[in-house]
């Protein structure tokens, strides 16, 4: 029977992969008793190694699910703010509501963090996040996420994206671009939506998956003994028997690895350490993990790989982190959130940043001497006063605070920071 373009047949008997008959136009031909067609029809992708990757699947790999889990809290948990710009520099504009809705209250449940994590997790994975804009008037008052599966983009007539959102109802509507936020990876191959994580590492994190099970597979139906019995001589029938036994009862499966075996008519025994074969398969998993990790572009450290040094080089992970990882996310969201949020008049006299002083600080020490090269002193001008520097330790101001303590010789005698 034809089912959303495949051809699906139902076999009783039917216990390998789904058979792809030729790829192009010509339709697949699938076992509707294999779960993997159902993983395929909700959004998955089969790849070579026969593996169908769904978001599930893919976060089930701990190397994969360590690098989403830091990208998105990182996105999630570090302040965005909406800044204006005076003849003075620039300042937040607390009174505007979308600095509300970026620092205080995106929507009735969700916290800034969990919107921002939310929506970058949905960006990250499946290419596109959107959340569809209430407003109150011409203000926007909430921003409602949408599953990004159940929404399909096109240009219209005048050059401008529609959005068709599936309701859970399964009615369709239509939105226009001024109805909803969309913050897309920064990769796109088409120029209106961005590729999804799960696509462009689909084969990586498929062949990932099958090592996984290899190993799982081993350790389960495995008998791990820890060397081989010789016998000179032809083993008596009672004495295989009773090997056997051992083997069934006590050697079978990861919770008996190592044991050996009781001897029986003069055998001797002869360890042995791991195999080739084993040794392969460990190092193949490895490889795996690593080529997962590149799709992501985390530092190997950050993603607990045991064989690289942490030491003082932590700071300079920050730096990368953010510069190579975070960085064009940043990016993402400052245009998306110009872009959606703010008229054309606002957009030349407000900007979006994030503010990514969280990753950078730095040990205490280096904290100290930066604040102090801020601040200056006598003979020494700094670039800040001692109230910015409180507020990047998030201490309170203070009256004396807003004078330069290179200029103002009163503010010796004012109480220290």
């Amino acid at each position: 029977m034809k089912l959303f373009g495949l051809t699906i047949t139902r076999e009783t008997a039917a216990m390998n992969l789904p058979r792809i008959a030729a790829l192009g136009n010509t339709p697949y031909s699938w076992d509707l008793s294999d779960p993997r067609t159902a993983d395929y029809l909700r959004g998955g992708r089969m790849t070579a190694s026969g593996k169908t990757v769904t978001e599930k699947s893919a976060l089930s790999n701990s190397t994969f699910f360590r690098a989403v889990n830091l990208i998105t809290g990182a996105i999630g948990m570090l302040p965005v703010n909406l800044l204006k710009k005076t003849e003075a520099g620039a300042e937040k504009a607390d009174g505007h509501p979308v600095q509300r809705l970026l620092r205080t209250r995106p929507n009735d449940w969700q916290t800034p963090l969990q919107f921002k994590a939310y929506m970058q997790g949905r960006a990250l994975l499946h290419g596109n996040a959107y959340a569809f804009k209430v407003r109150s008037g011409a203000r926007v008052i909430s921003l409602i996420p949408l599953d990004p599966r159940r929404v399909t983009v096109k240009l219209g007539a005048d050059w401008r994206r529609e959005y068709c959102w599936t309701k859970p109802d399964g009615k369709q509507v239509t939105l226009s671009q001024d109805d909803v936020l969309h913050l897309a990876a920064p990769f796109s191959s088409d120029g209106i939506t961005g590729d999804a994580l799960l696509n462009v590492a689909a084969e990586a994190l498929g062949l990932a998956e099958t090592a996984d099970e290899a190993a799982a597979r081993l350790l389960r139906n495995g008998a791990y003994v820890g060397g081989v019995l010789k016998h000179p001589k032809q083993l008596s029938r009672e004495a295989i028997l009773n090997l056997r036994q051992q083997f069934e009862e006590r050697y079978a499966g990861a919770e008996n690895a190592g044991k050996w075996l009781v001897a029986e008519e003069g055998m001797e025994p002869s360890p042995f350490g791991m195999n080739g074969q084993q040794a392969q398969g460990l190092e193949q998993r490895q490889h795996q993990a690593e080529e997962v990790s590149r799709f992501t572009g985390v530092p190997r450290p950050l993603l607990m790989f045991d064989e690289t040094s942490w030491g003082s080089g932590i700071e300079v992970l920050g730096i990368f982190l953010v510069t190579y990882c975070l960085q064009p996310w940043f990016t993402a969201w400052e245009e998306a959130i110009e872009r959606s949020l703010l008229t054309d008049a606002e957009q030349a006299t407000h900007d979006v940043k994030f503010n990514a002083g969280a990753l950078l600080r730095g040990s205490l020490k280096d904290q100290a001497e930066i604040l102090s090269k801020m601040i200056g002193g006598p003979g020494a001008a700094g670039w800040g006063v001692p109230n910015e520097a409180r507020e990047m330790m998030d201490m309170n101001h203070q009256p004396w605070g807003d004078a330069p303590a290179w200029m103002t010789p009163e503010v010796d005698n004012a109480p220290q920071p």
